[in-house]
């Protein structure tokens, strides 16, 4: 692209060894060049700081930062948005157990430049590891590349579309990740979804339909401690409290928080019976304060008296089930 836009690129990692040298190679081959790449290091206890220093000494365009004491993950993501260039028009992160593709930031970059609106990128992403591969983020129709705001918000939040990704999938308009301290707007593991509903509250979505990144599944993920703890039906309750009114008529955010209210409800009661351990309540006990709907003992006594009859009555599946579990585990 001639006269290509200044574009900051962010990797806020901690104890990364394994995985970063792959991922800052994937920045290094992109076909775009006018960028500038920051690499955030937590306090790591590994080799993470010297292998950032190393790729740092071979280009003047990578900084690296080293914080002083560990910070919790959301607060270390928001100092690595806060160390971005006032120069740059676009932000994108590359999370360092990921990699993105030769042609992402140029694919992602001319989409946006094409269209004054968008403030918030997406793209197909590849995700795998060992025998388990997928496409996420499609559900899009191939002739929607730009979609307003207000439809992709809606659609995310009453369930029917799953298009916004996670982090390495996306690219920001800089002036929406500098314009609060805070981009990622609460703590909780699944903030980045929460900062693109902040996105798309004042501009669009646009899609390239190429997969442009790869999303690494390995045991030591964030998103598994997330899905074991179901925070994801938490988070989306979440931000319903926070931005469904902004999005939906009250009818509908009264029926799609009395719908995920029910299943959160049914997965506690399953939790129950699986007996899971302090950490696991005193979690969602906390959640459920935090969204506005504080834990109903007598609620979830029903549900569970539901969930052990059900096992009562249906004594096949519960062996299936019994064994599909102790397989898995």
């Amino acid at each position: 692209m001639p006269n290509e836009p200044f574009v900051s690129i962010v990797t806020p990692v901690y104890n990364g060894e394994a995985y970063l040298r792959e991922c800052m190679e994937s920045v290094l081959a992109q076909s775009y060049s006018n960028w500038e790449y920051i690499v955030l290091n937590n306090f790591s206890t590994d080799e993470t700081l010297r292998i950032a220093e190393e790729y740092s000494r071979r280009d003047r365009r990578i900084r690296v930062h080293n914080n002083d004491s560990v910070l919790p993950i959301i607060a270390n993501h928001n100092r690595a948005f806060g160390l971005i260039s006032p120069q740059s028009k676009y932000c994108k992160v590359v999370s360092a157990d990921d990699w993105i593709f030769p042609e992402c930031l140029a694919r992602m970059v001319a989409l946006a430049e094409a269209n004054s609106t968008v403030g918030l990128v997406g793209s197909y992403q590849l995700s795998g590891g060992d025998e388990k591969w997928y496409v996420r983020t499609y559900g899009l129709p191939y002739s929607s590349s730009v979609v307003s705001g207000r439809e992709i918000a809606r659609a995310h939040l009453l369930g029917t579309l799953d298009v916004l990704g996670d982090p390495t999938s996306s690219l920001y308009r800089a002036d929406l990740v500098r314009r609060t301290d805070s981009f990622y707007p609460n703590a909780t593991a699944e903030a980045d979804l929460s900062a693109c509903y902040e996105c798309l509250r004042d501009s669009d979505f646009g899609f390239v339909h190429q997969v442009l990144s790869f999303e690494r599944l390995h045991p030591r993920q964030i998103s598994n401690t997330s899905k074991d703890l179901n925070a994801y039906l938490s988070s989306h309750i979440g931000d319903l409290h926070t931005y469904g009114s902004l999005f939906l008529e009250p009818e509908e955010l009264e029926k799609r928080v009395k719908g995920l209210m029910n299943k959160y409800y049914e997965f506690l009661a399953q939790s129950a019976v699986h007996f899971r351990d302090k950490r696991f309540w005193t979690y969602h006990r906390a959640r459920l304060k935090d969204v506005g709907q504080p834990l109903d003992g007598l609620r979830l006594a029903t549900a569970v008296s539901a969930k052990v009859l059900d096992l009562l009555l249906n004594p096949r599946n519960t062996s299936q089930k019994f064994l599909r579990r102790l397989t898995s585990n």
